[in-house]
């Protein structure tokens, strides 16, 4: 009586699927659009259906092989939950809402997918694989070793690198492949091309050996199961992307925002409390449509990047700089190919700090006329004069300077320059510098940069690093602050102070001066890159504005009463002397008082040489032609009488 039964249970369920197929036959021909309760469907067709309503078209391989072209095509369905395909940019039926779509093939897992005739390597999988050789990622910085696309990401580029035809599928033969919208992936961001050096690397192994050669990569041990590796533990498209979920736009396996995805893989020491991490300011979307020319003053034209996700600095995070496929600069995928483009295009005043007005004044760290010189693993004693904003930046770390920036403040961080590198007062190079003089060594130390104008010393003095070094027999107070070589006509106020570069080189108006401007040695009006008047050219008439810059921390009065030098006064306001003309301001290795004569104002005695010679405190005696003066062991000590000559002064007619 029990197999009766099945029997007949049978029966009727043939009977049923007879009569569906019939019915379905007949609707066809009819151009009826025959749909089903998704509660009597297959699983997995009911969990494409979920979030939609209860009906959806049948599925096409319970309708005829072919369909009349005559019929209209059919109205898109509902859209369906974000973690489907449905609806998504990798819809491609003839449903879909999207530009890219088939012509009439109703079936959408069939552009990947088949469950017959398909690959023999991935067992269903529908589409050719291509045999294109692809220009692939490379860096100076990079310690991965990048390979051409494996096989998982050759899928995705399959359709991705706008060679293969989007309706070439293995179910169907060669010359009878799908009719597209568009037989290829049209250009644009999803369109690849050939070219992936634009493109955030792949095909390479993501293991321990990787994390351990490069410490801003973290160990594969910590990285979040949801960035799944390849077979062999390699980075492919799908380790950041998930094809069939699109919950996160692009396909995003993780949260683009704040840099949740970046930072998964990417360890950025400094990040969290940065100033790019934390700002709230706001980015309007067509900031980043703009383009600085190469003369630095104008913002024209139009990026070829991608547009911004998120309206803040702090929301877009990696977005701000860095552009993951189709980058305009190659190296580090940057959105500008000129560099400093990069940094410029917030801080001219729109979002952050006018740094580009700053740096179109006369004398300026400006080097937009650069390409391509900037390395992250470069060397200071080999690498080739260059300026950008990221050689005294570290974008990842830097934070904004304190509200209250005044001259010799008391420095309890670097602010904009924390995290660069430096190179130490003892030459060697470290990652994250301590002092703001270790920034300014790399290229001002042991292979000093050319710069205009120069000052000709007596004693060669290029190399800062020996200049201020402690070992030096005089120096301005960079390293270490010695009372014992102090002077009379220091303020108060700087008394047992050490300064730092920044107090003298720095923006005219700077806000540490008073000013408006940003704080740093971006650009002056003043030769020097200095931030206040410092005359260096003969008869040059004394006032508190000539010399502004060595009156900040000397007491004009003491100069003027001659309370460290007996003939200040002659030399300065009778003879018209600056002060550079006796005084190498940064040191001198050999010879105290910082006295390092300047050779274009004065000359050696006929059969000596210029010399300086200090003979105790406040004593000394000098050998040199100046203002048409003979200086022969001119000697000078706190009883000399200005006017009257020393051991030998006379006037040469």
């Amino acid at each position: 009586m029990r197999t009766r039964l099945y029997l007949l249970t049978g029966l009727i369920g043939l009977l049923a699927i007879a009569v569906v197929v019939a019915a379905q036959t007949v609707a066809d021909a009819a151009g009826i659009v025959t749909t089903m309760p998704a509660a009597t469907m297959p699983a997995n067709l009911a969990d494409a259906a979920a979030g939609s309503p209860a009906l959806l078209a049948v599925p096409r391989l319970l309708q005829p092989p072919t369909r009349n072209r005559d019929i209209p095509a059919v109205s898109p369905p509902p859209a369906a939950t974000a973690d489907s395909i449905l609806n998504s940019p990798h819809d491609l039926s003839v449903q879909s809402p999207n530009h890219v779509r088939a012509v009439e093939q109703e079936q959408i897992c069939i552009f990947c997918h088949a469950p017959h005739a398909a690959a023999a390597a991935a067992p269903g999988w529908n589409r050719h694989d291509p045999s294109t050789f692809y220009r692939i990622y490379r860096s100076r910085s990079t310690e991965a070793r990048i390979h051409q696309p494996e096989y998982a990401s050759r899928q995705c580029l399959s359709c991705h690198d706008g060679h293969q035809l989007l309706g070439q599928v293995l179910s169907r033969p060669l010359t009878d492949p799908i009719p597209m919208t568009f037989q290829t992936m049209p250009p644009g961001p999803s369109n690849l091309t050939t070219n992936l050096s634009d493109d955030h690397p792949i095909s390479f192994r993501y293991d321990r050996a990787l994390s351990n050669a490069d410490p801003e990569i973290y160990d594969p041990q910590r990285i979040s199961p949801r960035l799944p590796l390849g077979e062999r533990g390699e980075v492919n498209c799908q380790t950041c992307h998930d094809p069939h979920n699109n919950n996160l736009n692009h396909f995003l396996r993780l949260p683009w925002k704040r840099g949740a995805l970046c930072l998964t893989c990417h360890n950025l020491p400094g990040w969290h409390g940065s100033a790019h991490a934390t700002s709230g300011k706001p980015v309007a979307g067509q900031i980043f449509n703009k383009h600085i020319l190469p003369a630095g003053a104008n913002l024209a034209a139009t990026s070829p990047g991608q547009g911004l996700p998120f309206t803040t600095v702090a929301d877009n995070a990696c977005a701000n700089c860095h552009q993951v496929h189709g980058a305009p600069e190659e190296q580090q995928l940057l959105r500008f190919q000129r560099r400093d483009e990069n940094c410029l295009v917030c801080h001219d005043g729109s979002v952050a700090a006018n740094i580009l007005r700053v740096l179109g004044l006369p004398y300026n760290h400006k080097g937009e006329s650069i390409l391509d010189r900037h390395s992250l693993v470069e060397n200071p004693r080999t690498m080739p004069a260059h300026v950008t904003c990221v050689d005294c930046h570290n974008p990842h770390a830097t934070r904004p300077g304190p509200p209250d920036d005044h001259l010799l403040r008391p420095r309890t961080g670097l602010g904009p320059l924390t995290g660069a590198s430096g190179v130490t007062i003892h030459g060697r190079l470290v990652r994250s510098a301590q002092f703001e003089y270790e920034v300014c060594l790399k290229c001002h130390g042991d292979k000093p940069v050319p710069v205009r104008p120069t000052i000709p010393r007596v004693l060669p003095g290029n190399n800062l690093r020996r200049q201020i070094s402690p070992s030096a027999a005089s120096a301005h107070p960079f390293v270490v602050y010695n009372a014992s070589k102090g002077a009379p006509s220091l303020l108060p106020e700087v008394l047992n102070k050490k300064i730092s570069c920044s107090d003298c080189h720095n923006a005219n108006d700077a806000r540490a001066f008073g000013g408006t401007a940003p704080n740093g040695p971006h650009g002056s009006i003043y030769k020097f890159l200095v931030a206040l008047r410092y005359e260096t050219d003969d008869f040059v008439t004394e006032s508190p504005q000539t010399y502004a810059l060595c009156y900040r921390c000397h007491s004009r009065s003491s100069i003027l009463a001659d309370e460290s030098f007996r003939l200040h006064r002659l030399h300065v306001v009778t003879g018209r002397s600056p002060c550079s003309a006796c005084h190498d301001p940064h040191g001198v290795q050999t010879q105290t008082h910082l006295i390092n004569f300047d050779r274009s104002l004065v000359s050696p005695v006929p059969g000596s040489a210029i010399e300086y010679r200090d003979r105790g405190r406040f004593t000394g005696s000098c050998t040199l032609v100046c203002h048409g003066v003979n200086h022969v062991n001119f000697i000078y000590s706190p009883t000399t009488v200005p006017g009257t000559g020393g051991a030998a002064a006379s006037k040469t007619r």
